[in-house]
């Protein structure tokens, strides 16, 4: 059976290692950035510290509980977990559905994600080789025409993709302890050194292109609020940016949590993955990237979207002493942030193969290398297609479900937990934990302050992207441009497809086990 065979965290320091390398990502260095550059810089920090703490740690709770709970069921994935839960608070029909859709929307999201997330891996990688060897170091073409030729590239783009998912698929294969876990605890200690060594040099590298552009000014950028430039989107970036760098609202989590032993800590456990998230994006992130950025490209450069790391970066590596030597090792363990979050990722599906459909998890691996093949083509092609860096398809992805969705499973989750699981969440939770949640942060946080702010944000964020058209045939963004409006669109019937194929996989994973308490409608099954 299942729940006899799954593996388990060989040591506490290598659960806590790799819980951070799953949320410390590319998110950190990429995302982060960006979105905070694009939303107003320091204005976006407000709602990012109250979206950390009002969903961020409430959530990560939930998450955890969700996981170690489902775990002793045998269950490694979010749709069989919420109905577990669910069915304590309501008849089991109900929890069913629940279930059901809980499921499919993890199914989507960590499907989808890493539909785009492994390019970038790959362009990480591809980076790193290009810096070895020092291919952007020719000061006479701009580090953003290399980024959009780079892209724009089949033999690279797709090269360092297949090599990335092929790294992905060997380490999942070797389990949680000496897959996972091993990778993460050399990993992750290697990366906050370098980013500590790297943020230093971004903020001694003066004012080289003008002397209006100095890196002291861009840092203080992302701390100098213009409160004009808030809006709902704004906060929905916010929160889609916390559930995006901390991997809630995906199911990983509950994946890794489940590999847990029953008296495990969870409190402890959840704020110290919090922490080092934090600290790799807002003291690391925040002091390399938009520093640099401003430095070389002025105020405005700084919005350069989704190739900000891509095109800033290389630019300081430029300027160094070993430039070449150092580029590389960054963007090499930039690949291996990227990398530890998508095994997370990818092993949440192996698990769903694995344990779903009783296929042994070397075969279960492979043929989620195949799907992410299928699901990763677009997002490569379609830049070369079009000979443009435009990423209509991998923006409209991201939209939806690198943001959008995120808050509604999230909504999902802390309604089972804090309402359905009720007071049995908190004593849950609590188990074995050296720390204990106290009674008022379940009352203030998990039942009111959480549902109604992913409640209030959903309601506000929808009317905004209504506002902005992104639920026209043909959005807004696009309408200028008729060669983007096929890729936006089949971004829409892709998400959709997803969403029902795992909505259809949770209900009758759980029809399978659960079958006989579900047509009584009464709990017969207890762990």
């Amino acid at each position: 059976m299942a729940e006899n065979t799954r593996g388990s965290w060989g040591s506490k320091i290598g659960l806590i290692l790799a819980m951070a390398g799953n949320a410390v990502g590319l998110g950190n260095f990429w995302r982060f950035p960006y979105q905070a550059a694009s939303n107003g810089g320091g204005a976006f920090m407000l709602p990012y510290f109250a979206a950390l703490i009002i969903l961020g740690l409430p959530l990560m709770l939930s998450e955890w509980n969700l996981g170690r709970y489902g775990g002793k069921y045998g269950h490694g994935t979010l749709g069989p977990m919420v109905y577990l839960q669910a069915r304590e608070g309501a008849k089991p029909k109900t929890a069913l559905i629940l279930g059901a859709i809980a499921g499919g929307l993890a199914f989507a999201v960590t499907l989808l994600v890493n539909s785009y997330y492994n390019h970038l891996i790959g362009w990480t990688l591809g980076f790193a080789v290009s810096s070895f060897t020092g291919a952007y170091m020719d000061q006479s073409q701009s580090t953003a025409d290399f980024f959009v030729g780079y892209i724009q590239d089949p033999k690279m783009v797709f090269t360092f993709w297949i090599i990335a998912l092929l790294g992905l698929s060997f380490a999942v294969m070797r389990g949680v302890e000496k897959g996972i876990e091993a990778w993460a605890k050399v990993m992750m200690p290697v990366l906050y050194v370098f980013g500590i060594i790297l943020a230093i040099r971004s903020l001694t590298i003066g004012s080289p292109v003008n002397p209006e552009w100095s890196s002291l000014k861009g840092l203080n950028f992302i701390w100098n609020p213009d409160f004009s430039t808030l809006t709902w989107r704004s906060a929905l970036a916010a929160a889609g940016q916390i559930f995006f760098t901390l991997s809630i609202g995906m199911g990983i989590i509950c994946n890794y949590a489940s590999y847990l032993k029953p008296d495990d800590d969870v409190v402890v456990s959840s704020i110290a993955t919090i922490s080092l998230n934090e600290f790799a994006e807002i003291v690391l992130g925040g002091s390399i990237v938009i520093p640099i950025a401003y430095a070389f490209l002025g105020p405005d450069g700084i919005g350069a979207g989704v190739g900000l790391s891509f095109i800033a970066l290389p630019n300081v590596f430029r300027t160094m002493v070993g430039g070449q030597f150092f580029g590389g090792l960054w963007f090499l363990l930039l690949f291996f942030a990227g990398f530890t979050s998508a095994i997370a990722m990818y092993n949440y599906l192996t698990a769903l193969v694995e344990e779903d459909l009783g296929i042994p998890r070397k075969t279960a691996a492979w043929i989620i290398f195949v799907a992410y093949i299928i699901v990763g083509l677009p997002v490569g092609l379609e830049q070369i297609i079009n000979k443009t860096a435009d990423l209509a398809y991998f923006t409209e992805i991201d939209n939806w479900v690198g943001s959008y969705l995120l808050l509604v499973l999230g909504l999902i989750e802390i309604i089972v937990v804090a309402y359905l699981m009720g007071e049995k969440s908190l004593t849950e939770i609590n188990k074995g934990g050296i720390w204990q949640m106290p009674k008022w942060f379940y009352t203030v946080f998990m039942r009111v302050l959480t549902p109604a702010s992913l409640i209030i944000v959903l309601v506000f964020s929808t009317l905004d992207y209504i506002k902005a058209g992104y639920f026209k045939f043909v959005p807004d963004f696009v309408a200028g441009t008729p060669i983007l409006i096929p890729w936006v669109n089949a971004a829409r019937v892709v998400i959709l497809l997803v969403f029902l194929a795992g909505t259809i996989q949770s209900y009758k994973s759980i029809k399978n086990k659960y079958g006989k308490e579900i047509e009584e409608n009464t709990v017969s099954i207890r762990v």
